[in-house]
């Protein structure tokens, strides 16, 4: 007897629903037993946990925080998963984006009206996280050389560079010896529609419908979706895929660049340590979990922003190790991960017949 999966020819309605179900009931459980190890009440810890991250108004908002870069880098990946393009540089197309940002309001603001360094700003950390994701495509399509190595090294590209400017030339000569750049002018300030919640969350939330729209009813996104699936077909059908893959690439770069924006501008106001603390590659989960559809991508990521919120407070309120709280993320992630394999195969069980020895 062997098991082996096999690729289901159709997607099941049933288990498209049921599998994530499923999992997430594992991953419950298999959490409760960890927290019973250490001595400590699951049913207590989980109430706990949700009252950190929807418990109050002011918790909620902060959950809305977390969750808003998660959805635009999530949204970055998963356009790129479509064609098997293994983008694992969010994380640097979003300190980019950032940085850009923090160049146009430091040095062009005091040239220009008021009311068009914002936009501008958020224009240009766009095209910034455009042509960081635009690298690994064009060494990709032009020298075959594996995106998966390139865009993972230039995330720490992204992110030397930035330390080296909030620590040496951007730095704030009034920050007390604190690393990071001056405060932004508050007219290049994102506005905040609650709490520290700010207008990036509807940024999110409509690009994430017309993204939606764009992969699911255009020839484009059929394109995408081809050359995933069978590159051999889509050049059969004369789809270009060196151009594909570098639309969809500076597309995916300028979510995350919008990111690294909305992070600068809308809540530390300046760039500073912080910025790159791993939404860029948690964005990979939030794509995985969300099965690369764009709408379920932005439950995904406010799940695993109230991960992240909650996980804080089970940290102060029920004394647990402070580093309990990413143990529990990663309790609940992986079933629903592994599970996420059966929504694509079936598990099928081949029974073998044993031979039988020769007599005589």
């Amino acid at each position: 007897m062997r098991f082996v999966f096999e690729k289901r020819k159709t997607l099941s309605r049933k288990a498209i629903f049921l599998v994530p179900l499923s999992s997430f009931f594992i991953s419950l459980v298999l959490t409760a037993i960890l927290l019973a190890i250490f001595k400590a009440n699951p049913f207590v810890t989980f109430i706990a946990m949700f009252k950190g991250a929807f418990g109050s108004w002011p918790n909620f908002t902060e959950t809305l925080v977390k969750a808003t870069p998660l959805m635009l880098t999530g949204l970055g990946v998963l356009i790129a998963f479509r064609l098997k393009f293994w983008n694992i540089g969010a994380e640097g197309q979003l300190t980019l984006g950032g940085i850009a940002a923090t160049w146009v309001v430091l040095f062009w603001s005091p040239f220009l009206p008021s009311w068009t360094v914002l936009p501008l700003a958020i224009l240009v950390g766009m095209l910034a996280g455009a042509f960081w994701a635009g690298i690994p495509a064009f060494l990709k399509v032009r020298l075959k050389v594996d995106e998966v190595l390139t865009t993972l090294m230039l995330n720490y590209v992204a992110i030397l560079f930035a330390e080296h400017l909030y620590y040496g030339p951007w730095r704030d000569p009034k920050g007390f010896g604190f690393p990071g750049t001056p405060q932004f002018p508050d007219f290049t300030w994102l506005p905040r529609i609650a709490g520290r919640a700010h207008l990036g969350l509807i940024f999110a939330l409509v690009l994430a419908l017309v993204l939606w729209f764009v992969l699911n009813r255009t020839r484009w996104g059929f394109e995408l979706k081809v050359i995933g699936n069978n590159p051999g077909a889509a050049q059969t059908q004369g789809i270009k895929i060196a151009k594909n893959i570098m639309v969809a690439l500076l597309l995916a770069g300028a979510l995350a660049g919008l990111a690294g924006v909305c992070e600068v501008t809308g809540i530390s106001r300046r760039l500073q340590q912080g910025l790159s603390i791993g939404y860029g590659y948690t964005a990979i989960i939030v794509a995985w979990l969300a099965q690369l559809n764009p709408i379920a991508a932005i439950f995904v990521a406010l799940l695993i922003a109230a991960l992240l919120v909650g996980g804080d407070q089970v940290q102060m309120m029920m004394g647990l190790p402070a580093a309990m709280g990413l143990v529990l993320q990663g309790m609940l992630l992986f079933p629903m991960l592994a599970g996420s394999l059966f929504t694509e195969y079936r598990l099928r069980i081949i029974k073998t017949k044993l031979k039988k020895a020769p007599s005589g």
